[in-house]
């Protein structure tokens, strides 16, 4: 059986979980909750090797969340985040009326705030804290918002039409290329176009009840919102050709969708929005003749009436690396597979990884089989390169919240991820055991370390002699829950595919790894904590 006290602590760590709900408290659960008090426990330390993996051009298509925006990472370069997507009408063969005359075009998209920030005021207004937003201080960006011309087609007809049609980060050329006429978000307000930045101010509307007189105030939580040229949509949808409205298919084709592009505003150096599009619509206002007949008597009264389109069916993100830092480049284009890398780079999007090989010390896994010990717990703890990412003249590194290890000879997550049931105050929060969140130093809040539980994986490679080493695959990640796979456009020496939640996430950290010019202090091991048997 194994060690008691090793249950004790998952009863102290279910007590722990019960009593935080704070969504930007996540960081921290479980981050130094395992392993830290092993007096009852041997402890033994295998080294690991650990090497950098470029991931280049990946499968980006219908994200969860898509980056839109600019960001300048000292530590690894410019990342562009463009965006394509279909559009749907909200309900086809909308019934249009005589003289319609459309009164506003508006695209809405909203932004992910912190609930736990928000502030209520006495008026009843709110003040809000973004998330999810990365770069300096409010900085702007050009932004245009352009119909497609470019189809993106579900099935892929090289596949005989049997397979769903894949779209690549490094695609942008192809939308850039498509894209149709000038841009829609053509309002005279420059923080709709040239100068738009992600703003914080929620959005309020009067109105006024025609009977009643009443006023009624709406507030909206922030989020872009762009008037958009209404000569267009009154001919696209207004007074689109016969049939083009009728069915869903008919109308993608039609109307292709929308290409949001982004360019550098003046000196600013940008910033990048994570957001989930797939919330955004666009929201046609118009108004249009409405008859009415008693007996002879013909009245026509102009009415109010709306089409909604929303930003739904097939959608891309499209990503550009630029001003690349010259260490990142050199590491992640020679790596060292036999001895490992001094440092390991993590970067999202079209990035990179670490690839971790374990027990390589020749008859070191026949040993610990022959050795009949019991093990209470196995870890990897990956110490944070401060130096390397630290804010460079005052533009902030942002660090990724979390980070992923999985099975990367199968594709597959590892055993205790599967074997972690816990949760956060969301799916995307949870495997608190497994862990891979940020432990920050409170002085700084920049970060230290990430810890991963590994027990189980290795329990069962130690105890099954003819369980498989098999090669791990490390990441950052923007949603734990999330473990399925986006193609690379070429397949590397190690695999043809990383995770989604990866191409999610724009930011990078930098670890330190195994090889053994690492001090000591930060050099990347295996820790396992075992009693014998008796």
């Amino acid at each position: 059986m194994y060690n008691t006290s090793f249950f004790k602590k998952m009863l102290v760590l279910a007590s722990i979980i019960l009593l935080y709900s704070c969504d930007k408290d996540y960081n921290a659960i479980g981050g130094d909750l395992i392993g830290d008090n092993h007096f009852d426990f041997s402890t033994y330390t295998s080294n690991v090797i650990a090497y950098n993996q470029k991931i280049g051009p990946v499968q980006s298509n219908d994200f969860a969340v898509n980056g839109l925006g600019i960001y300048t990472n000292p530590a690894f370069g410019t990342t562009t985040a463009n965006f394509a997507t279909q559009l749907s009408l909200g309900s086809v063969s909308p019934e249009i009326g005589n003289n319609a005359e459309i009164e506003s075009v508006v695209l809405t998209v909203p932004y992910f705030t912190d609930a736990t920030k928000t502030v209520t005021n006495t008026d009843g207004s709110h003040v809000y804290e973004l998330d999810s937003i990365y770069g300096g201080s409010p900085a702007e960006i050009k932004l245009s918002v352009y119909e497609s011309g470019y189809f993106m087609r579900d099935l892929d007809p090289a596949g005989g039409f049997q397979e769903a049609q894949r779209y690549y980060t490094n695609q942008n050329v192809n939308f850039d290329n498509a894209k149709v006429g000038n841009r829609l978000n053509d309002d005279v307000n420059v923080a709709q176009n040239d100068g738009f930045f992600f703003s914080v101010a929620e959005y309020v509307e009067k109105t006024t009840d025609a009977t009643t007189k009443v006023e009624t105030t709406t507030r909206t939580a922030p989020g872009m919102r762009l008037n958009l040229n209404k000569s267009f949509f009154d001919s696209k949808i207004i007074h689109a050709p016969a049939g083009k409205l009728a069915t869903a298919d008919v109308f993608k084709d039609y109307f292709r969708g929308l290409y949001f592009k982004v360019e550098k505003s003046g000196t600013s150096p940008g910033n990048l929005a994570l957001l989930n599009f797939k919330l955004g619509k666009i929201t046609i206002k118009y108004k249009e003749d409405l008859s009415t007949t008693v007996g002879t008597v013909v009245t026509v009264t102009r009415v109010d009436k709306s089409i909604v389109l929303n930003m739904a069916g097939n959608s891309v993100s499209l990503l550009e690396q630029t001003n690349t830092n010259a260490l990142y480049a050199n590491a992640t284009t020679s790596p060292n597979t036999v001895d490992g890398d001094e440092n390991l780079f993590l970067k999202g999007g079209e990035g990179s990884m670490a690839i971790l090989d374990l027990f390589t010390t020749p008859g070191e896994l026949t040993t610990l089989r022959s050795n009949g010990w019991l093990i209470n717990e196995a870890n990897l703890v990956f110490h944070i390169d401060a130096d390397k990412m630290k804010d460079v003249s005052g533009v902030k590194v942002f660090e990724p919240n979390r980070i992923y290890l999985y099975d990367l000879t199968n594709n597959r997550p590892v055993v205790d991820y599967f074997n972690d049931a816990t949760t956060g105050t969301n799916p995307k929060n949870g495997k608190l055991i497994y862990g891979g969140m940020i432990n920050k130093e409170t002085a700084t809040n920049k970060g230290l370390t990430y810890k991963i539980r590994i027990t189980n994986q290795i329990r069962n490679l130690i105890k099954n002699s003819d369980s498989t080493n098999v090669k791990l695959g490390l990441v950052v990640t923007e949603d734990i829950s999330t473990v399925t796979s986006s193609y690379l456009k070429t397949p590397n020496t190690f695999s043809s595919r990383v995770p989604r939640a990866s191409v999610m996430n724009p930011l990078g950290t930098i670890l330190y790894g195994g090889k053994s010019t690492v001090p000591v202090d930060k050099r990347l091991k295996l820790e396992i904590f075992y009693t014998k048997p008796n």
